[in-house]
């Protein structure tokens, strides 16, 4: 599967020349990874703010995927996971990755009526995706300009059809209960 990222060209240029996140890229702080291509333009501004200069496309396993999700725990509290505060806390104390739904984006980065996933990285987990998990690292800057520039003409039907094909990703059962997804 594929998520992206969006980083300076300092941490960008390294990781692309040695094919997994290497220095100036920090294991010290929670790394956010997005399967959506358009939340991710809508987080970094089609490759244009400041430290987010260039977009990477990093594909990765299904299963590690799932398994960090397996170690996540949701960045709000949900009554229906988690049962009392106490029990979110204890579980966000203890989880190396969390997790965040927030509304999709269409191509002008209104919000869609449907979530789209947010996972962020620490520890351990962090380590393992920058150095063991990627299968491929693709540098995706110049199409986020370009499709940037088409939306900001108005050309959204073409736009459209360069967006990378994303499917939804159904997730097994155990998941949908831990991340608040609806059994």
């Amino acid at each position: 599967m594929t998520v992206y990222q969006a980083f300076s060209v300092a941490i960008a240029e390294p990781a692309l020349a040695a094919g997994r996140f290497v220095a100036p890229f920090s294991l010290g702080r929670m790394t956010w990874i997005k399967p959506s291509f358009l939340w991710m333009m809508y987080r970094c501004g089609w490759s244009t703010k400041p430290g987010q200069e260039r977009t990477l496309a990093v594909d990765i396993p299904v299963d590690a995927f799932f398994g960090a999700l397996r170690r996540s725990s949701l960045s709000h509290f949900e009554a229906d996971v988690h049962g009392s505060r106490a029990d979110w806390e204890q579980a966000m104390a203890s989880a190396p990755v969390r997790v965040q739904w927030d509304p999709e984006r269409d191509l002008l980065f209104r919000p869609l009526p449907h979530r789209s996933i947010q996972v962020g990285l620490s520890g351990e987990v962090a380590a393992d995706y920058a150095h063991e998990w990627i299968v491929a690292i693709r540098d995706v800057t110049e199409q986020a300009h370009a499709l940037g520039r088409l939306v900001a003409a108005a050309r959204l039907d073409e736009a459209a059809d360069q967006l990378p094909v994303e499917r939804p990703l159904p997730l097994p059962a155990d998941l949908r209960l831990r991340l608040g997804a609806g059994a």
